[in-house]
């Protein structure tokens, strides 16, 4: 079986049916499957196009137009089952890797609220936008974003806070707000956290009760005095 090309000057010249050919070839080598329309065109150009001379036989069709059907069926149950995914992630936590008018990737993090299908492809609706399912990177179950959330909170604060050897009653605000996030996690969200950082946390708070005593004693030493000299004035 071939395809019949026009040579001029010892050279193959680019014809339509050529070029339709070509292209389809390359659309098989450019995917792991082959579009079902790229099949067909490639069928089409083989019968139009074959040696006049070595004619495919009519099995050899009966053969590929079989293997045509089957990779139909095949891509509808793979739509099928792409939309029925599609449909599972309503109300689930995704996250979605896009690209911007300049090509820059970004990432998009919400709830699929509804979706919708157009040309058998399925668009995600998340915070008020359409994804393709291409977008899809991440189903995140919501207790994990909540745990990972609070730990990328935690340590935000936790590298604001200076070693004990230099902080100072100024990095009380921070402190307390580490003590209070970390008192209100559970066992599973203080498992985002190393024992590492856990133990910067103690020594920063058990450092911070040290300057508040110490900033304590201070006021109440110059209480004292203020008001011992008031009783000498008398």
């Amino acid at each position: 079986m071939g395809v019949v090309q026009q040579v001029e000057n010892g050279k193959f010249v680019d014809s339509n049916s050529a070029a339709s050919l070509a292209k389809a070839k390359e659309k098989l080598k450019g995917g792991n499957t082959l579009d079902k329309d790229a099949f067909l065109q490639l069928l089409v150009a083989q019968m139009k196009y074959q040696d006049p001379l070595e004619p495919t036989s009519n099995t050899e069709y009966i053969s590929q137009y079989a293997t045509f059907s089957e990779l139909e069926q095949m891509q509808n149950m793979s739509a099928s089952m792409d939309l029925f995914r599609a449909s599972s992630l309503v109300g689930e936590t995704v996250l979605l890797k896009v690209k911007d008018s300049q090509g820059r990737e970004t990432t998009v993090q919400g709830n699929v609220d509804y979706v919708v299908y157009e040309g058998n492809k399925a668009y995600l609706s998340v915070n008020g936008d359409l994804y393709s399912m291409d977008d899809l990177d991440t189903v995140a179950d919501p207790t994990y974003l909540e745990a990972y959330k609070l730990a990328a909170d935690f340590l935000n604060i936790l590298n604001k806070v200076p070693t004990p050897d230099k902080m100072t009653i100024a990095d009380r605000e921070n402190v307390e707000k580490l003590e209070e996030i970390y008192n209100g996690m559970n066992d599973y969200q203080k498992g985002f956290l190393s024992d590492e950082q856990i133990e910067k946390m103690a020594k920063a708070i058990q450092k911070m009760k040290d300057l508040v005593a110490i900033a304590e004693a201070d006021k109440e030493s110059g209480a004292d005095s203020d008001d011992g000299e008031n009783d000498g004035d008398k």
